[in-house]
């Protein structure tokens, strides 16, 4: 099976937000899983900047976008298993920043269209083109465009994934056919239009062959207007082929253990090294010292859907508790604005940066104790994921991802991973940090082994690849990668071993030559023979079966004179029966001898013996034994 996955950002090449993370990650997890996976990009000036020496140039060609014909240089990058290729316009993509211009709409218009004509030009042809977000939406519309004309774009199926239903790619109807070079039709039988706006993100969901959303509980949200701003009748109407699939997060990457970026390492079974990447965080941060007072975390866009309303309106209050406070990020004004105040009104207990550093962002999660997340929307939401994986505990609403990967703290069953509340209201968050609070400064024990729950978490990549190949295989009817794998491997070695035991062993299982130790023919287990004489069963546990050393451990006969050997002392012969092995042709019969055992005699030849020897009564019962059928024999001979 052949992906190739369309992004217009990817982890490490250029990032703005979680798109990024999720299309460095996945790609990678398919590989893995056996599925041949390619990424395309655009081939931003950052990129270039950076990764020029690696890129290989493959080839060039000319892309037509309505009335205009422009140059597409294709470039490649092979990297953990997965091939990168970068589609080159520097009239387009040779800017400072990924978005924000006037233009974006032509920009990725572009980027689809090149997507789908420089296919032929690639290594493979995919069966499966996996779209995300609004500047990949024209895809699925150009390959069904191009679809009527070209056989050979019709065996292509496309996956759309929504990281944030908020952005759509919305524009006026004039640039249909002037922008994007589609026929009129596309307008008139609306599947381009909505509320009298052209729609890409709309037109992709009615096209691809599956949609996705980035958690199970977003895909759900998605059918109600306070989540889908405007498209919730079109996620209603295409809920038969919408599937939530929870992002996961580069464990490796984001591993308190061996992380680079931390003061110091920690694992859950010795937290000690956080406690030192805490003190560290006050220095930088200029906060006080205080290694028992908790410090709660924000690292965040700074926009309203994020829940920012909601501290504001009981920042005071939650500044009244023994806590300190940290925030990272930069975003809407407002907000910027409110934070840096803040941080003057609060010395040494509260500090902001307004920016976005990676170096800066880790000491947060591994020095911070709680990570707070009141969002008002969240798709999935990765920050929850990273805190936990630092052992910070979070605390978030109940949306989105959140919901699906933070799970309540219950005290009576010392149970859940954090701290949760349901409605969109500033009490009810103030009321769960109080408990956060409190549980860390009355109950550290009962902390600790909340911060252990977090860190044991699975937020691996693989669970998720997982959902999206069984998607991929739902909409191409192609088997599983991982069943073609496997299938060689097991098909030689099972069938042919059960019966190649049967044909020695149970047929005519036999005792060793050496009374030290009596083994079945053909098997290493040693059977057991039962205390009684008429049925001697084999035992059907492997362990391993000795001869009576002790009258009370595994005895040959109820009576040690009634169970006779054959001929030859040193091989004792089961019968061909595995179920009821005779020992001798009298097993069963009454004693000939009509002589009592001897027991502490017994006793003494087994203490003396080890395990597994014939005992010293077993030997004159045989000799009796024989002389006894010779005079029977004679006997009948003189009648």
């Amino acid at each position: 099976m052949k992906i190739l996955y369309a992004t217009s950002e990817a982890v490490p090449f250029c990032k703005t937000g979680g798109l990024a993370d999720v299309a460095g990650s996945l790609p990678a997890a398919l590989a893995a899983q056996g599925v041949e996976t390619a990424v395309v990009l655009p081939l931003y000036r950052r990129v270039r900047e950076q990764f020029g020496p690696e890129l290989e140039y493959l080839c060039y060609d000319y892309v037509d976008l309505a009335w205009r014909r422009s140059y597409c240089g294709l470039f490649r990058l092979i990297r953990d298993g997965v091939t990168y290729y970068f589609l080159d316009n520097e009239q387009y993509f040779n800017r400072p920043a990924l978005y924000g211009y006037m233009d974006d709409g032509e920009r990725f218009g572009f980027f689809s269209r090149a997507v789908v004509r420089m296919l032929h030009h690639m290594a493979f042809w995919p069966d499966v083109i996996h779209c995300n977000d609004w500047q990949t939406a024209l895809i699925p519309i150009y390959l069904k465009d191009d679809g009527v004309r070209e056989e050979r774009f019709r065996s292509i199926r496309t996956v759309m994934t929504i990281h944030n239903i908020e952005y759509q790619g919305r524009y006026g109807t004039e640039v249909v056919g002037d922008l994007f070079g589609l026929d009129h039709g596309w307008v008139d039988d609306g599947t381009i239009m909505m509320d009298g706006d052209v729609n890409l993100m709309k037109a992709a969901v009615l096209c691809a062959d599956a949609v996705t959303a980035v958690s199970p509980s977003y895909a759900e949200e998605l059918k109600y207007a306070f989540f889908a701003h405007g498209l919730e009748s079109v996620m209603r109407r295409c809920a038969y082929k919408l599937s939530g699939v929870l992002n996961g997060i580069d464990m490796k990457r984001y591993d308190p253990a061996a992380d680079q970026l931390i003061a110091a390492n920690y694992s859950a079974a010795d937290l000690s090294g956080k406690a030192k990447d805490k003190a560290e965080l006050q220095r930088m941060m200029g906060l006080r010292e205080e290694p028992d007072t908790p410090i709660i975390a924000v690292v965040s866009r700074l926009v309203s859907h994020k829940g920012l309303d909601l501290i504001r309106e009981v920042f005071h209050d939650i500044m009244e508790l023994p806590v300190q406070m940290v925030v990272l990020g930069q975003g809407d004004q407002q907000y910027q604005e409110f934070f840096t105040w803040a941080q003057s009104q609060y010395p040494g207990r509260m500090a902001a940066r307004i920016d976005y550093s990676e170096a800066l962002s880790m000491a947060i999660y591994s020095g911070a104790d709680l990570f707070l997340m009141p969002s008002k929307s969240e798709p999935c939401g990765l920050s929850q994921m990273i805190a936990m994986r630092y052992g910070t505990v979070p605390i978030v609403r109940e949306v989105g991802g959140l919901k699906d990967t933070v799970h309540p703290y219950e005290a009576w069953r010392d149970a859940g991973n954090g701290f949760t509340f349901a409605a969109y209201n500033s009490g009810d968050m103030l009321f769960v940090i109080r408990q956060a609070v409190g549980l860390y400064r009355d109950y550290q024990e009962q902390f600790r082994r909340l911060q252990q729950r977090c860190m044991a978490g699975d937020f691996s990549w693989g669970r998720s690849a997982g959902e999206y190949v069984r998607i991929y295989c739902g909409i191409t009817g192609q088997p599983a990668p991982q069943f073609q794998r496997e299938e060689p491997a097991a098909a030689p070695a099972q069938p042919e071993e059960p019966p190649a035991q049967p044909e020695k062993g149970p047929e005519q299982p036999k005792l060793t030559g050496k009374p030290e130790q009596a083994k079945l023919a053909g098997k290493p287990e040693q059977p057991k023979l039962t205390g009684k004489p008429e049925q001697a069963k084999l035992a059907g546990k492997p362990e391993q079966a000795k001869l009576a050393g002790k009258p009370e451990q595994a005895k040959l006969t109820g009576k040690p004179k009634q169970a006779k050997l054959t001929g030859k002392p040193e091989r004792a012969k089961l019968t061909a029966k595995p179920d009821q092995p005779k020992l001798t042709e009298t097993a069963g019969q009454p004693a000939q001898s009509g002589e009592p055992e001897k027991k502490p005699r017994a006793k003494k030849t087994a203490a003396r013996k080890p395990a597994g020897k014939k005992s010293a009564a077993a030997k004159p019962a045989a000799k009796k034994g024989s002389a006894a059928e010779k005079k029977t024999a004679a006997d009948k001979a003189k009648e």
